[in-house]
């Protein structure tokens, strides 16, 4: 079930590192990041992505509420959403990149699907 990670974090400080990541990867397309931050930031940005499909005023204030850039809302519901219009799900890939070196966290890259 998403969102019920604690990922080592206070309430306030993880929520507010998941809206810097979910606005991160709308931003460039990808990141490099633990496997179970990935895993947490998927299930928020393909909400977002869910909410961007489709251009109304509610939706809109939703991804603002969420997303710490307007202008990464703008991308959203003028590039991002447009291109996911007739796909259902399964905006995002996640592949494992191997253990981190100084931790040996297990690492992942997130992207949007092309």
């Amino acid at each position: 079930m998403p969102g019920t990670r604690k990922l080592g974090r206070p309430t306030d400080h993880r929520t507010a590192m998941l809206r810097g990541m979910v606005t991160y990867l709308l931003k460039n397309g990808s990141i490099e990041t633990t496997l179970t931050r990935a895993k947490e930031v998927r299930a928020l940005a393909e909400k977002m992505i869910t909410l961007g499909k489709t251009n109304t005023l509610a939706n809109r204030r939703a991804a603002l509420a969420y997303i710490t850039e307007e202008d990464v809302v703008s991308k959203l519901f003028s590039e991002i959403g447009p291109k996911y219009e007739n796909r259902t799900g399964g905006y995002t890939q996640i592949y494992k990149l191997g253990p981190r070196r100084g931790d040996a966290a297990e690492m992942a890259l997130i992207k949007l699907v092309d």
